[in-house]
């Protein structure tokens, strides 16, 4: 391996930006190689399933740093070329060009794909998955000619796609084959709210419905046909079943992988000198809190993606910071806006401070008297607090939950309570 071998970054993603950059301040002089499988430099994600497709957002707002920053940074792009070998041996990556790149360092920052609709009819014209810009334009530019839609799925991102397309006026119907909406995520008085949420805005929900075929005319989808024979018209249809974690490329090298690429809270995987971070990354947690449980996670969003690149990017620091923060996500559906903190268990007890009724409100989880996790909409403050009540493992009760006459601060009066200390051992 030549002297000069750079830290080869594989994903121009958010995790991939922020690694790069995180060396850079963390002062790594070496060279830094960054690359893509799309022809684009690293770009915002959320507004992929909002503001774009709404028209509230535009393409030329969406980078997330100017071309001047790569250059006075120092970071080499190779953008439309996908990453097909790593010789861990050797230390050489291969890409689909033939060209190898030697390393001193690999980081795998390769994300997630969407998971393929498994029905007859979803290579139909009209059925769009939403990953990518390209594919944000392609949804966009067929909800401008329909005035149907079936989102399947829902998940955060189809609940999204779901209020942005009834907000320009398509008519959607959204199709859940779990028995409530996000399922997997919420507890039941939450789902309850959300599908409210969308029905008293003309959005038609059906769950515990599964999907047998898309039917299409020519070509095009015309119909998402129910297990029961039910059809729903369907000018588009939006797939949002959840993703797969693009971990082949480091399966295929011998690297652990496990629903992801297995990494410790550094980011260090099974492989010396490669690291992986952000959605592929299935890191080693020691939970939030003084009593947090050690567990694996492999979190789906922008915060984690940042924090696991900054903890990876201390380990080619050479001062090993392991990631910590407590988990943090957002969604924006229709005027309401979804914090979501911490990692909530179905044990918890559930405490709901202020009214439904109003659109403001917390769902504060309690587990063993502590501030588990907590889920707002339209309260950021709120937000922004429960993040250091998780942190500081916070003693509340239901009856103080519950309470809005209680200043929750007050809970961050006392001396403060350090989380447990990460494991430092590799993945």
């Amino acid at each position: 391996m030549s002297s000069d071998s750079p830290l080869v970054i594989v994903g121009a993603s958010y995790a991939g930006l922020q690694l790069a950059a995180s060396a850079r301040e963390s002062g790594y002089c070496g060279r830094i190689v960054m690359v893509g499988e799309e022809e684009r430099l690293p770009y915002q994600r959320p507004p992929l399933s909002k503001g774009l497709l709404t028209g509230k957002s535009s393409v030329d707002m969406l980078p997330l740093r100017s071309d001047a920053f790569y250059r006075d940074s120092g970071i080499e792009t190779v953008l439309g070329r996908r990453a097909v070998r790593i010789d861990t041996s050797g230390r050489r990556l291969s890409l689909d060009d033939g060209q190898t790149l030697a390393y001193a360092w690999l980081a795998l920052t390769t994300g997630a794909r969407c998971r393929p609709l498994p029905v007859p009819g979803a290579e139909l014209a009209g059925v769009h998955m939403l990953r990518t810009l390209d594919e944000s334009l392609a949804l966009a530019a067929s909800a401008g000619q329909a005035k149907t839609a079936c989102v399947i799925g829902g998940g955060f991102i189809g609940l999204e796609v779901a209020a942005a397309l009834q907000a320009r006026g398509v008519r959607v119907t959204v199709v859940e084959a779990q028995s409530r909406l996000l399922a997997r995520s919420v507890p039941p008085i939450m789902s309850d709210y959300i599908r409210n949420a969308h029905e008293s805005r003309g959005v038609r929900i059906e769950t515990g419905r599964g999907l047998r075929s898309l039917r299409g005319e020519d070509g095009g989808v015309v119909a998402a046909e129910l297990a029961d024979g039910t059809a729903i018209p369907c000018e588009l249809a939006v797939v949002g079943i959840g993703v797969i974690p693009n971990d082949e490329l480091a399966r295929e090298a011998g690297i652990a992988v496990d629903n992801g690429i297995l990494v410790d809270a550094c980011g260090r995987t099974s492989s010396e000198r490669v690291l992986a971070a952000g959605d592929v990354a299935n890191m080693l947690h020691a939970g939030w809190g003084p009593d947090g449980a050690q567990g694996r996670y492999r979190f789906e969003s922008i915060q984690a993606a940042n924090d696991s690149a900054k903890a990876c990017a201390s380990v080619i620091a050479g001062h090993p910071a392991p990631c910590q923060s407590v988990p943090w996500f957002w969604s924006d559906q229709f005027n309401l806006k979804f914090q979501m903190a911490g990692v909530p268990q179905p044990a918890d007890q559930v405490v709901l401070r202020g009214s439904m009724d109003n659109d403001k409100f917390c769902l504060i989880y309690l587990r063993a008297g502590r501030v588990a996790a907590v889920h707002t909409v339209n309260r950021p403050a709120d937000h922004m607090l429960a993040r250091r009540l998780i942190a500081a493992g916070a003693k509340l009760s239901g009856e103080q939950a519950a309470d809005e006459q209680f200043d929750l601060k007050r809970l961050l009066a006392g001396p403060a309570v350090s989380p447990p200390a990460a494991p430092q051992s590799r993945a």
